[in-house]
């Protein structure tokens, strides 16, 4: 009877485990075809959810972060459309809100990265001030600071703040 249970049990198991074989081969097999690979591809991307899937799994694998930032031709290529970009950004704000804070690990650990978000954010007064006002509000700097460097900026000193 011990016997017949551990059977029972074991060989679900072991389909279970050879299926899941048989279809790591499977996808090789595809992948290693031109014609099925880029039938793959076609098909994640003329869906929308499975291309959002496919981004986000972009976006949090280390490996494809690091590719993407060492093919400088990739990049200049995605960020050359800016219209399609900002598109894609503004109809996925996760993904927007995931590329930002990727941007900013990428430049807390990469001075030059860092350097030229700074140079960036100089030339944006506007946000600049909403930055210092948040600061203000957040107790992390003072209003005399907050007024003195609004005024080195050029810009503009509410006199709504606290």
């Amino acid at each position: 009877m011990k016997k017949i249970l551990k059977t029972a049990v074991v060989f679900p198991f072991l389909i279970l485990a050879f299926s899941a074989c048989q279809q790591q081969g499977d996808i090789s097999k595809i992948l290693e075809n031109e014609e099925s690979r880029n039938q793959l591809y076609e098909t994640i991307i003329s869906d929308n959810e499975h291309s959002k899937q496919l981004m986000q799994a972009m976006m949090e694998d280390d490996h494809t972060l690091m590719m993407m930032k060492d093919n400088g031709e990739l990049m200049s290529m995605m960020m050359s459309n800016k219209e399609n970009m900002m598109g894609m950004m503004n109809s996925n704000p996760e993904m927007s809100k995931g590329m930002m804070s990727s941007m900013m690990n990428m430049a807390e650990s990469d001075t030059s990265v860092c350097t030229h978000m700074i140079t960036l954010m100089k030339d944006k007064p506007n946000m600049m001030g909403q930055m210092m006002d948040m600061m203000h509000n957040e107790g992390m700097m003072d209003k005399e600071t907050m007024m003195r460097n609004r005024e080195k900026m050029g810009i503009e000193n509410h006199g709504d703040h606290h």
